[in-house]
């Protein structure tokens, strides 16, 4: 009977490992690598979007707050228009400043109700799951506890923001760690994954830029908004620039019958002519906004004169009307209340309310014309 032989190994022989093994080797720890990589960068661009969007969150809470303190002023100024003892029937007179400071409440009470609405709304639509506004605090029935609940959803987020950041460090630490043993193997695929974060964070930078713009510009004629000229105002205020500054209210008459007997897409050229005249006739560091519907408001700074404002209502009044003759619409003209700050406002935020009350005496008085604020308006 034939034997076979087994041949042995010998006892210092070493087990080379064969290439396939080896490239198999090399190939898992690459798609591991990649794969860890893609899920670590996943997660940043979503901590990324977290974190703009509680920017976005807390950028509400400061507006409501901003309406809060509005509403707070504005009743004061209502409960000090009227003297004690007064009767109830002087009140209803249509001269009354009380009527006016009661006005000017409930329009502040209309503003901080759509402000928290519209934050109660933006932390509803929240990708993180975030506690809401309690119900009690959804209007304007108390503003120690509504600014109690601002306060604690701005802590809230403010303590969302600093959890997101720190979780973007750690993450950020450990892809590092990844890299540093892949460097060779992943080096290809770490450009191509920057190269798509890259494309995703200036999509993410040009949206937040429209989203602000949007949010500071009129849609059609481009013009700064009453929100951009509100914000310029209190810029000057902080500021303390010296030199006085005007804010011409300008109401187009008769706009409205363009509107009911050429059409809203006639109505919406002659906005954006008139916009676009507007901006012509200022000089480059005035501001005109579109406060909104067919009303315009004009910023001027470092004027000498009221000389020099009655021109530029001129100016204005001028712009209207041959915007009007060039589209043949023979309706139009331009109303223009005049205030200046801070000799005749001596509170900026009163500024477009006494432009607007200005503008109000011109249209009683026949429009078609300019005036400024009669009575010089103290600081609420």
């Amino acid at each position: 009977m034939k034997r076979t032989v087994t041949p042995h190994r010998p006892p210092n022989a070493r087990w080379r490992p064969q290439p396939s093994a080896v490239g198999a080797v090399a190939l898992a720890c690459l798609v591991t690598g990649l794969l860890y990589v893609a899920v670590q960068v996943k997660a940043l661009y979503a901590d990324h979007f977290q974190q703009r969007y509680a920017s976005l969150v807390l950028e509400a809470v400061a507006r409501a707050d901003n309406a809060r303190l509005a509403a707070s002023f504005a009743r004061r100024a209502a409960r000090a228009a009227r003297p004690p003892g007064r009767a109830a029937s002087s009140a209803a007179s249509s001269a009354d400043p009380n009527i006016n400071a009661n006005a000017n409440y409930q329009q502040a009470l209309d503003q901080l109700k759509a402000r928290v609405a519209e934050l109660d709304a933006l932390i509803g639509s929240s990708p993180i799951p975030a506690p809401r506004l309690p119900q009690n605090d959804a209007t304007a029935a108390s503003f120690d506890d509504l600014q109690h609940a601002l306060a604690a959803t701005a802590e809230y987020w403010h303590a969302r923001t600093d959890a997101i950041s720190a979780d973007v460090r750690r993450r950020t630490l450990r892809v590092a760690s990844v890299l540093a043993v892949l460097t060779v193997v992943v080096a290809g695929a770490l450009l191509a994954a920057l190269v798509v974060f890259a494309r995703r964070h200036r999509r993410l930078a040009g949206l937040t830029y429209e989203f602000r713009h949007a949010a500071h510009h009129d849609a059609m004629t481009g013009l700064p908004n009453r929100r951009q000229l509100l914000a310029r105002l209190d810029q000057i205020a902080v500021s303390g620039a010296p030199g006085k500054c005007g804010l011409l209210y300008v109401d187009l008459d008769g706009f409205k019958q363009v509107n009911d007997t050429h059409g809203h897409s006639v109505g919406d050229a002659f906005l954006v002519a008139v916009a676009q005249r507007f901006r012509q006739s200022l000089r480059p560091g005035d501001l005109v906004a579109r406060m909104g519907g067919d009303e315009f408001a004009a910023l001027v700074l470092g004027f000498g004169s009221d000389t020099e404002l009655a021109a530029i209502a001129t100016r204005l009044m001028n712009c209207v009307g041959d915007a009007d003759a060039q589209m043949g619409l023979g309706l139009v003209r331009a109303s223009v209340g005049i205030a200046t700050f801070p000799d005749r406002v001596a509170d900026h935020r009163l500024l477009v309310a006494a432009a607007d009350g200005a503008m109000y005496d011109v249209k009683r008085h026949g429009k078609n014309g300019y005036a400024f604020v009669s009575h010089p308006v103290p600081p609420a």
